[in-house]
């Protein structure tokens, strides 16, 4: 999908038709944004505008000369949105050039920082009149995305520690497997919000970037900074959950063999006495007693009241 947005009469347009990238003059050229593009929408917006996006493995590439490069006055910039799916985050690639002005983008996704960005532009179009405002956007957007995750996930946090709390029925398993999901997601934020910060500060130091916006790249420096204290905190908070739930399932587990050290002791009289006149010793006094076989159910019967009873005054049962 192929989405162009030019300035006329003071306002941002959107042309979705290759055809017409031909009429639209490139002075009021904005933003060309390739969504899943099909190769021929590629080829073209490449040659017509003599730009090269870099490829879905140059743009997973983890160097810093890979994720951002500046050659004259282009800016090469290869940075990852965070995309949710059904299963979980999904990391997806975004191919950004910006050339005399202009913003191209490139990537395989739906992404929300983009569709933000979009209502921003359809709202307030008039201070869009470059593509370094269109880039501040999704920049911005992306920024308050992951704020708005972070702070999802910390409810989310708070909920299992209220049903760890309350003792709600459910399995350790399903517990242990929530606290590791809860885990994956504070990760891929952080390495998220880390991208934006690497790619923030590459701006700041570029000789290329109007100085005009680099107060707004500040600003997004200390939101970005303060995301992830949030997110450290949702961490550290999530390893104190494990451990509070590692401690319940000690008690649990030091609970039951308690009750089996009880049995134990409780019944080690009983057996002593049954072992004493189980012995096959042919001068044994008790054999030839009427009353022996009572007496000697009795005895163990006792015992084993005396040790519980012993048990329940010392506080062990």
């Amino acid at each position: 999908m192929l989405r162009i947005y030019y300035k006329k009469d003071k306002r941002l347009v959107k042309e979705t038709d290759l055809e017409d990238l031909r009429d639209i003059s490139m002075n009021s050229m904005v933003w060309v944004d390739l969504q899943n593009p099909t190769i021929e929408e590629k080829v073209t917006v490449e040659t017509y505008f003599d730009i090269k996006y870099s490829s879905e493995e140059e743009s997973q590439e983890i160097e810093s000369s890979s994720r951002f490069s500046e050659v004259q006055d282009e800016l090469v910039i290869n940075s990852n949105f965070l995309s949710i799916k059904p299963t979980g985050y999904e990391y997806c690639p975004v191919s950004i050039i910006v050339e005399k002005g202009i913003l191209f983008t490139y990537r395989y996704d739906d992404l929300k920082a983009f569709s933000d960005s979009v209502k921003k532009i359809k709202s307030s179009p008039v201070p869009f009149t470059n593509g370094y405002q269109v880039l501040l956007t999704l920049l911005e957007s992306s920024i308050d995305h992951d704020a708005d995750l972070i702070e999802g996930l910390a409810r989310k946090i708070a909920n299992l520690n209220q049903e760890m709390i309350l003792r709600q029925k459910k399995s350790d398993e399903e517990v242990l497997i929530q606290i590791s999901s809860f885990q994956n997601e504070s990760m891929s934020l952080r390495e998220n919000i880390i991208d934006k910060q690497r790619l923030t500060s590459a701006l700041l130091k570029s000789s290329t970037f109007p100085e005009e916006y680099m107060a707004v790249l500040r600003i997004m420096i200390k939101d970005i900074s303060s995301i992830l204290e949030h997110n450290k905190f949702a961490f550290e908070r999530l390893e104190y959950l494990q451990d509070t739930f590692m401690g319940f399932v000690n008690i649990e587990q030091n609970r039951i063999i308690k009750i089996f050290t009880v049995a134990t002791v409780a019944f080690m009289p009983p057996t002593l006495i049954a072992s004493i006149y189980g012995m096959n010793f042919q001068f044994m006094p008790e054999l030839s007693w009427r009353w022996g076989y009572v007496i000697a159910i009795l005895l163990m019967i006792a015992s084993s009241l005396f040790t519980l009873i012993y048990f329940k005054k010392k506080n062990w049962l």
